[in-house]
């Protein structure tokens, strides 16, 4: 039961008095059964073909007064009544059923929107540990698994509810007779506990199968372009069809538990009946109107109470799903970047300089420093280039510059202000990234433009294009800038979506420009017009380069060279490379080779 009440426990954090304005109902309707299953009895003795005596029961006054009335007006008066009672009850069902449906789907809703609320507002370092294919699992298969529970416990109340009311009427008309098939009931319920221990740990291998499933798909279908170019379709097919098979299996598992738990159910059931009305008749010396009653009362109870049992075993099927969900939410609010402010941000004005002072950063679980010590002076409307080796920090400091990551020591100051939650949003609002592996949407060329400035006329779109060298290319395309790009901009070269992502950061007038290798995907030929683009915001903007291209960077007022994690040489690009013996010196010297 602690799983049935688990579900409870947050489906009322959402619902509230709905959930228990649709209990109330359901007793309503436990109600109306129970007077629809009365009134049989007189309906049955006024047409003479059996007649029932219900003398001995409490409703026996009740009973011999109907009986009393001529059978001329009393049975279409009986009649008339258990009409409006079956009609009655059917028009709560309707609304319970439209309400559970409401509740389901909005809880649903409420799961969908809380996680993913508290998914975007996590730290960078939480999706640094987290695999992107296990967020999207929860986010879609668990979410809707759990969902599903949810629908199986509002069916587990309604049966419940039903069954306390049919039980409280088999007592008022043969206490002895039900206290015997309440036993048996319990005796069943009993033995049945181990169906809902094998359900939980079906749920679990569940919902590890669909995490292993969709992370292997989103790898595949991420990686198409490798596995045709390698020919690795026999092998990914291999695990494909492996891991069907056991989720096949495991569906096949679920539905032998289920029909072997019901099997169970209604054999023991059966015998228990057969045993309750030899008993009833032979030790109770039950009358025949109250034992044909006690019968119909059960016959219509022991399917409700099966009800039971199966949704039981659903919500234990569902709970992983659930709580997997809900300890994803926990996790984001731990790891929650800031409290939720006006979405009406200011951009941060700097004046003088963005500042590294003393700065230490390793990653979670890492023994070692990423960065160390660095100490880093990044002028305002200069443009600054860090680089160095694969690995030397590089990505690291830069994502510390735009408050994604914290420093362990020291700190990151903007004009003398330290880099906190306070103001990192507004430092946000002043930064265009351009990253190295540029991302589009499966949309438009408009629409991916006018995401960072939803407002932004034709022109203001023209002129981000012709800045970064792309609306020569877009001119020529089918329709424009209203051309679908495809997934992940599929239908464009990697240095056209470059520059369109390029584009994107110079539509939204940034003060600072971060750019992470934004020139690796482009041609000799659109490399200059891009440093000549990055020439003409010298002195209006500030730029930060990461770069491995070394030609890319010949204009920067600074160059920093960090090796494994520190700041080993600062200064200009003519300076730095006369340093002979250096390690910019050496790096310099390994591109001119490899040109030649």
């Amino acid at each position: 039961m602690k799983h049935v009440f688990y579900f409870v426990k947050q489906i009322h954090s959402y619902s509230g008095k709905i959930l228990y304005i649709n209990l109330l109902a359901m007793t309503g309707i436990g109600l109306l059964e129970g007077v629809g299953i009365l009134l049989l009895v007189p309906m049955i003795s006024m047409t003479g073909i059996v007649n029932l005596d219900a003398g001995g029961t409490p409703f026996s006054g009740l009973f011999g007064f109907i009986e009393g009335i001529p059978s001329s007006y009393g049975l279409p008066l009986v009649l008339a009544v258990y009409v409006l009672v079956v009609i009655g009850q059917n028009l709560i069902q309707r609304r319970i059923t439209i309400r559970n449906t409401t509740i389901q789907q909005g809880f649903l809703r409420h799961m969908r929107v809380g996680t993913y609320d508290t998914l975007l507002h996590s730290n960078w370092s939480f999706f640094i540990r987290k695999r992107k294919s296990d967020l999207i699992n929860i986010l879609t298969s668990e979410v809707a698994r759990a969902s599903a529970g949810t629908h199986s416990l509002l069916q587990f109340m309604a049966s419940l509810i039903f069954t306390l009311i049919q039980i409280g009427l088999a007592f008022l008309l043969s206490p002895h007779i039900t206290t015997f098939v309440l036993l048996c009931g319990l005796i069943l319920i009993f033995f049945n506990r181990k169906f809902l221990k094998r359900s939980l740990a079906l749920g679990t291998r569940n919902f590890d199968l669909a995490r292993s499933y969709i992370g292997g798909i989103t790898d595949q279908i991420n990686g198409i372009k490798d596995v045709k170019s390698n020919t690795l379709e026999g092998s990914r097919m291999e695990w494909f069809g492996a891991i069907t098979e056991r989720m096949q299996n495991e569906q096949v598992a679920y539905t032998k538990l289920k029909t072997t738990s019901q099997f169970y159910y209604k054999a023991a059931s059966a015998l228990f009946i057969a045993a309750f009305i030899y008993i009833a008749i032979q030790m109770f010396n039950a009358q025949a109107g109250q034992l044909m009653l006690v019968i119909l009362i059960f016959s219509r109870l022991w399917p409700r109470v099966a009800g039971i049992q199966a949704s039981m075993e659903q919500i234990a099927t569902s709970l992983p799903s659930l709580q997997a969900v809900k300890d994803l939410q926990s996790e984001c609010k731990h790891a929650q970047e800031f409290q939720k402010k006006n979405r009406h941000i200011q951009a941060i004005n700097i004046t003088r300089e963005i500042i590294c002072r003393d700065v230490s950063f390793r990653y979670q679980n890492e023994s070692g420093y990423a960065l160390e010590n660095i100490n880093v002076k990044i002028p305002v409307n200069q443009m600054t280039a860090f680089v160095g080796r694969s690995g030397a920090g590089k990505s690291t400091l830069v994502d510390l510059l735009m408050g994604l990551n914290e420093p362990e020591k020291g700190q990151v100051l903007i004009d003398d202000v330290p880099l906190s939650s306070d103001n990192v949003l507004s430092l946000r609002q002043a930064i265009s990234y351009v990253p190295q592996e540029p991302f589009l949407f499966n949309e438009s060329i408009r629409e991916n433009l006018m995401l960072v400035v939803p407002e932004a006329s034709e022109s203001e779109l023209w002129q981000a294009l012709e800045f970064s060298s792309a609306a020569e290319f877009v001119r020529k395309l089918p329709q424009g800038l209203d051309t679908l790009i495809g997934d992940r901009g599929i239908k464009l070269s990697g240095g056209e979506r470059q520059r369109l992502v390029l584009a994107r950061a110079i539509l939204r007038k940034p003060s600072i420009l971060v750019l992470d290798e934004a020139t690796s995907a482009l041609d000799t030929e659109n490399e200059a017009k891009i440093q000549e683009a990055l020439e003409m915001l010298k002195g209006k903007m500030t730029i930060i380069v990461i770069a491995h291209r070394l030609s890319t960077i010949r204009s920067a007022d600074q160059v920093v060279v960090l090796d494994e994690g520190r700041a080993i040489q600062k200064g200009g690009f003519k300076q730095l490379a006369d340093q002979k013996k250096s390690m910019f010196s050496h790096l310099l010297q390994n591109q001119l080779e490899a040109t030649h």
